[in-house]
């Protein structure tokens, strides 16, 4: 999607649930959006109700992760509707460590999964300790 808008950027290295909440709120169409991570990966959740495969990209370059798409109303009238036709843009700073060429992506019930897989250099390791 060909979009002019600048997308705020999320460092996920440095999230808070507050600072998400405040992001969703400065941008009346951005996706709300969850992070885990544990010691293999990076897990981003995005609500996507009503957007379809064909309507999203999503991309990763320098560093950054960017999800956008459209999001297309049924076609019907409604009588009351909260969520329209809209274009949507979330841009993310990825922490270092995470393998670009194994990132993957699901989108099933509504339910965007971005999977950011570390490199096994970035995962933590136990150290044996020698006796002598």
């Amino acid at each position: 999607m060909a979009t002019q808008q600048q997308s705020p950027q999320t460092n996920l290295a440095k999230t808070t649930p507050a600072a998400m909440e405040s992001e969703r709120i400065r941008e009346a169409i951005a996706p709300t959006v969850d992070v885990y991570e544990n010691e293999n990966e990076v897990l981003v959740l995005a609500d996507l109700p009503g957007v379809t495969q064909d309507k999203l990209t999503i991309n990763f370059d320098k560093g950054r992760l960017t999800i956008e798409g459209r999001r297309s109303p049924p076609q019907w009238s409604p009588r009351f509707a909260e969520t329209t036709l809209a274009d949507f843009r979330r841009t993310f700073l990825v922490p270092q460590g995470i393998d670009a060429n194994q990132i993957s992506a699901e989108l099933a019930q509504g339910v965007l999964q971005v999977h950011l897989p570390k490199l096994a250099s970035a995962k933590p390791r136990r150290i044996e300790v020698k006796a002598s």
